[in-house]
């Protein structure tokens, strides 16, 4: 089977950066998921995954024996997407492409219905806040505990299933709103 994340991360370590294409191998697919339901847009989600796996290489001596590699690395994506979203707030730019956020499968009778909820749910959380947007996204479609995502975002079990109760409760407030829209 080969060594598993935390050994190849410290093999990175120790100056052997081939493990780091091995790594980039596993969890690319992955943390391009993450980046591309956080900015909206495929383009810099490719350019993301890279700025991340350069962070990696450069950050290498933070990573801890022992440690759990995928909170990790998306403490690391989190941070690159923060950086990405912040510039794209200082210049002016169109607005996140709703179509370029991955489909999600969707169990309707009629296939339009279900394409037009599936874009109101991705229009709805791409205006979520980004600490929002992310807790939700990491619960759905990263990691299956609070305990995980506490790691990857660096705060506390309670204040992540307070900011996900929050997000949830926020993201269906937006969707309800959307759909108000349509409807009139």
């Amino acid at each position: 089977m080969g060594a598993n994340d935390g050994e190849l991360m410290l093999e990175v370590q120790a100056g052997r950066t081939g493990a780091l294409a091995t790594l980039f191998e596993r969890h690319h697919a992955r943390l391009y998921g993450f980046c591309l339901r956080m900015t909206g847009n495929r383009q810099a989600s490719e350019d993301l995954v890279q700025d991340v796996f350069m962070r990696i290489l450069k950050y290498r001596t933070s990573f801890k024996a022992g440690e759990a590699f995928l909170p990790w690395m998306f403490r690391i994506g989190r941070n690159a997407c923060a950086d990405y979203l912040r510039r794209a707030a200082q210049e002016p730019v169109a607005e996140m492409g709703v179509e370029d956020v991955a489909d999600e499968p969707v169990a309707e009778a009629d296939p339009a219905i279900a394409q037009e909820r599936a874009t109101m749910v991705r229009r709805a959380l791409l205006a979520l806040p980004v600490e929002s947007r992310e807790v939700l996204v990491l619960s759905r479609y990263e990691f299956k505990s609070y305990e995980e995502i506490s790691r990857a975002l660096g705060c506390s079990v309670g204040a992540v299933k307070l900011r996900a109760h929050r997000a949830i409760k926020r993201l269906r407030e937006i969707y309800m709103d959307l759909e108000r829209e349509v409807s009139t």
